[in-house]
């Protein structure tokens, strides 16, 4: 240790004296700089009172010109031409007098030969008088507490400690895909915990971290695996169904919703799929009014003031009584027998690996599988109007379907 104490020391004393060295040299470029600069305002200058010389000089030359012509029109003999040119040349020596005046006699010179600049210097002497040492190294690596990380549903947590004997201004999280694929950053700050939701479920996800500071960043620490839930556990979600202006009624911890005009609402739930199966139910807990609930899935974005499956965001079965029909962007098709009464159960299977979206009534298939090739991130979704009150039901096993 006194050995590696004594090495660091003399490193330490190399790198001190060279940024002091660099900092000697820029103050060296910039006296360079400051000195051109002097020398350039010069010149200017000199170019500026020369070209008033130059001025000056023309305005003397025309008026001796002109006292020469005086001199020699005194000369003249003849009265009569005298008198001809008497009067232009008062007129003219008059004018020529009082311009003289205006233009060269009041001129100021056009520039000051003084240098009006002084050198601001105290910014850079408070700064040299306060140059000290600080964190030289990035910081180490910091330790992840298992026992303090988890993963709920389709989120994970993760914690960690500070390194040791470092000065840290951050630190970086990092989540590969779930998958073992790349590694993206999903939190930089100065939190030592951070939850991260929107995970896909059923997914093995491998997390690391790192300290850094203003000299550089530390080391990643050991990967920690965290599952999300395999099967997924959610509630329909208020906020993303509209708010309170949305007119939907929701109950029991956001499981059930009813609504109480003629006109059709959306509700989504409360999280979003892009990957696995998954598989929740809705029971009929009230169907009293000739109406035509509608069951499927939901792009964030859907129109929430229509029937679902009347825009290009949404997939769904609409059922009444004695029937049903698939319908996407306001195309239904595939009529299939058998509606649905109070206490009847509706399944919604969204198979994702598949690629597909079926239903269940009454827990047998209602036709064949209803949609294909669905990519992207679909929400669980309904619409429904007076007279209709549904539970929703998750955490649920998905069912054997035959995909025909």
């Amino acid at each position: 240790m006194s050995d590696k104490v004594t090495e660091s020391c003399i490193e330490f004393e190399r790198l001190v004296h060279a940024q002091c060295e660099a900092l000697i040299q820029a103050i060296h470029d910039r006296r360079e700089y400051l000195l051109e600069a002097i020398r350039m305002d010069k010149d200017t200058k000199i170019r500026i009172l020369k070209d008033q010389q130059s001025n000056c000089t023309g305005k003397l030359q025309q008026t001796t010109g002109l006292i020469q012509f005086c001199i020699e029109a005194l000369k003249e003999t003849d009265s009569a031409a005298f008198l001809q040119v008497g009067s232009m040349l008062i007129n003219r020596v008059a004018n020529t007098d009082m311009t003289w005046h205006q233009e060269v006699t009041t001129a100021a010179p056009r520039v000051s030969p003084i240098v009006d600049l002084t050198l601001d210097d105290a910014a850079l002497i408070r700064a040299i008088d306060n140059l000290n040492f600080i964190q030289m190294k990035a910081p180490m690596t910091p330790t992840i507490i298992p026992s303090d990380c988890s993963a709920e549903n389709n989120s994970v947590t993760v914690a960690w400690q500070p390194p040791n004997h470092s000065f840290v201004e951050g630190y970086v999280l990092e989540l590969d895909d779930g998958s073992g694929g790349e590694f993206r950053e999903v939190y930089c700050g100065k939190e030592t915990i951070c939850t991260v939701d929107g995970l896909h479920f059923n997914s093995m996800y491998n997390a690391r971290v790192k300290a850094f500071n203003s000299a550089g960043e530390g080391e990643y620490s050991e990967l920690i695996g965290l599952q999300t839930a395999e099967v997924a556990w959610f509630t329909f979600d208020p906020v993303l169904s509209g708010g309170a202006g949305s007119g939907l009624i929701f109950s029991k911890n956001n499981a059930t919703v009813s609504v109480e005009g003629w006109e059709h609402r959306v509700a989504l739930g409360s999280v979003g799929f892009s990957r696995g199966v998954h598989y929740w139910e809705f029971t009929i807990d009230n169907y009293t009014a000739d109406t035509d609930p509608a069951f499927g899935v939901a792009r964030i974005d859907v129109a929430r003031n229509k029937m679902l499956g009347k825009d290009e965001k949404s997939f769904a079965m609409y059922i009444d009584r004695t029937r049903s029909w698939f319908q996407h962007n306001s195309v239904h098709e595939r009529r299939v027998e058998g509606g649905i009464s109070t206490g009847s159960t509706i399944g919604v299977l969204l198979d994702l690996e598949r690629h597909t979206l079926s239903f269940l009534v009454n827990e047998m298939p209602q036709g064949s599988v209803a949609f294909r090739d669905l990519y992207g991130v679909f929400y669980p979704a309904v619409s429904i109007n007076r007279g209709v009150t549904l539970t929703m039901h998750t955490m649920l096993d998905a069912p054997k379907m035959d995909y025909f």
